[in-house]
């Protein structure tokens, strides 16, 4: 009998961006803010973030004072959110009509709410020339229906995480770059060690590692009118891949019920030889598994026949219903403008999304005693050149993955072909309303 994981949950806040970003700047929950009233006749704008205190409160502190004395009629009140609450709150809080004037969000989410016309457009707010001071593939990420809806900020771009000895064990050189070759390594290192060389989940409202890894095969995942598009012979492959995998023996069968924490600990552990996450998990590493960290080393991101990166997003969305939109945005703009983009991606360990400040040296070049999170980052910022947001922008998009999630654990345990996997999705998907 099948084994089933629970019955579709709703799509977590940040299940595609902050699997790799929290790593970077999850810390201890808080809620702040400047104190005082704003004087009479400026203007107050309320700025949340997600989970930022205590850590980056010296950071945010410095950056508020230098915007209220360049800018001495507005006055920033910062509050700090909870990681696990922001979806509540501000989900209550635009229903309500209560929303702040500036929130820090990832574009999944802020999609949802976009298609709800909860957001202020901002193509008519942000002129051409400072948009396109931003990376084009992250600006189009906050984008819906061409439309955009949020500015880019900090973000990062997946790399492989790989543990040296047991490739040495295995024989195995290099790292694979491609999904052809993580097959053969897979093979080869479950053969030598009896180790498994990675885990990815099939959970349905966790990661969506496995639906980017689609997209980088080849496979649409919906056309422009947002009708399936992956009953394809690109998106059988993509299918047959996973399916071959599993059915032999190179992932552990917890891929159906645990999600990409799970992964983590594996790999922390010496279970597993590879791990996509950010530049900074080489810091967890090393508090968590010192002896892993000592053979853990850098690879660019695996990808597909496209070639394409995926990128991992956080952005500043202003809800519609502010009551100060000029101020919002001038304060949006200023937070993700190139220097304060460059500071805090040099604090966070994460990357800036301005093209400007992605040149710094900081993100080009070695220092002389470069550790391996100096290698990781050098890499994640050379794939950023390419990255973008490989899931769309749509609103049914969490949806779309328990569809493809669900028919695809179907194909791994046998209860039905690819083809028939492949076709039921498509079917579930276009029948879904």
């Amino acid at each position: 009998m099948r084994v089933r994981i629970n019955r579709w949950k709703r799509f977590g806040l940040f299940v595609l961006s902050g699997l790799l970003l929290s790593w970077a700047i999850a810390c201890t929950p808080g809620t702040g803010s400047n104190s005082g009233e704003p004087a009479s006749g400026t203007s107050e704008v309320e700025f949340w973030t997600m989970q930022l205190q205590p850590q980056f409160t010296d950071y945010f502190n410095s950056l508020i004072a230098t915007f209220e004395s360049e800018n001495p009629d507005i006055k920033v009140r910062w509050v700090d959110v909870p990681w696990s609450a922001m979806e509540s709150k501000i989900l209550a809080a635009v229903s309500a009509k209560t929303a702040p004037d500036v929130v820090n969000l990832n574009p999944n989410f802020a999609t949802l709410l976009a298609s709800r016309n909860a957001w202020l457009t901002l193509d008519d707010q942000v002129p051409a020339e400072i948009r396109q001071q931003y990376l084009p593939n992250i600006w189009k990420a906050s984008t819906l229906n061409g439309t955009s809806f949020g500015i880019p900020w900090y973000l990062t771009t997946r790399i492989s995480i790989y543990n040296t000895q047991l490739f040495k064990e295995a024989g195995i050189e290099k790292p694979p770059s491609t999904y052809a070759e993580l097959a053969q390594v897979a093979q080869q290192i479950r053969d030598k060690t009896g180790k498994y060389a990675l885990f990815v989940t099939f959970v349905p409202g966790d990661s969506s590692e496995v639906l980017e890894s689609m997209v980088q095969m080849g496979m649409q995942l919906v056309d422009e009118q947002g009708k399936a598009a992956f009953n394809t012979p690109e998106g059988r492959a993509a299918f047959q891949y996973w399916v071959d995998l599993y059915k032999k023996g190179l992932l552990p069968r917890e891929v159906l019920t645990q999600g990409h924490r799970q992964a983590v600990q594996l790999y922390q552990a010496g279970e597993i030889a590879i791990l996509g996450s950010g530049p900074q998990f080489f810091k967890t590493i090393a508090e968590n598994a010192p002896s892993i960290a000592e053979v853990s080393a850098a690879a660019p991101q695996i990808t597909g026949q496209t070639g394409k990166k995926t990128a991992a997003v956080m952005n500043l969305v202003v809800p519609r219903d502010t009551d100060v939109p000029e101020a919002a945005v001038k304060f949006a703009l200023f937070v993700t403008n190139d220097q304060n983009q460059l500071s805090f991606a040099k604090d966070a360990n994460v990357l800036p999304s301005t093209l400007q400040a992605l040149q710094d040296s900081h993100f080009q070049a070695l220092p002389a005693d470069a550790s391996e999170i100096d290698r990781a980052r050098i890499i994640s910022a050379e794939d950023l050149k390419s990255a973008e947001a490989l899931i769309p922008a749509m609103e049914d998009i969490q949806q779309l993955q328990r569809i493809i999630y669900d028919n695809l654990q179907g194909a791994m345990l046998g209860e039905q072909s690819v083809d028939q996997a492949v076709t039921n999705a498509a079917q579930q998907w276009e029948a879904r309303n």
